[in-house]
């Protein structure tokens, strides 16, 4: 999903996937205002949720609880992230934003269970170190072996709805080119994680 110029900046395409540019659509960076929301919503409606989505940066990580609206059975939500991303926003509870989505998620979505043997990954890579990601929001001190380990233990025993993946530094953010390669070697490792999953 493309919503900024964040994967072209890194020039990281997985090869195979499905692309959806809405780098014109406004109200979408940080908070997405209702009339985006329902754009997005259209756009992504005829794709499956089975299935890993590249979610642009953690400015959208919103975008989680859109993908979640899609499930049709109860489905545990397992989040990684250096933020748990459940706070009310400031300008109304029926406002998604990156850092509320989960509270309008829990609040909203009947289908999240916590309870349930389905899971739904969602994954901020702000939650590795810089050695492993390079964001635009405060990191946390996981490596990338930590984290696949902690999938593989998540994981066990479970089928899995879907998995998102968001995270990364744009160009106008000061992304650099070690950044850049830095995102990718990263992005590569959980491509070929869930590949083989």
């Amino acid at each position: 999903m493309h919503m900024s110029s964040l994967f072209s900046d890194e020039e990281w395409s997985p090869e195979g996937a499905d692309h959806l540019d809405l780098t014109r659509l406004e109200g979408t960076r940080c908070y997405c205002d209702p009339a985006a929301e329902a754009a997005i919503c259209q756009a992504i409606a005829g794709l499956p949720l089975r299935a890993v989505h590249w979610i642009d940066s953690g400015d959208y990580h919103y975008l989680s609880e859109l993908w979640a609206r899609k499930l049709s059975s109860p489905a545990r939500l397992v989040l990684f992230d250096n933020h748990p991303d459940d706070q009310e926003p400031a300008f109304g509870a029926d406002l998604l934003s990156c850092g509320g989505w989960v509270a309008h998620a829990r609040r909203t979505n009947p289908l999240l269970d916590d309870a349930s043997g389905l899971l739904y990954i969602s994954i901020d890579i702000d939650c590795l170190s810089r050695d492993y990601a390079r964001t635009d929001w405060s990191q946390g001190e996981s490596t990338l072996p930590q984290l696949l380990q902690q999938l593989d233990e998540v994981r066990r025993g479970h089928e899995l709805a879907g998995v998102d993946i968001c995270g990364g530094i744009t160009l106008s953010q000061g992304g650099t080119a070690e950044d850049f390669a830095v995102n990718r070697r990263t992005r590569n490792a959980l491509l070929e994680y869930f590949r083989e999953v």
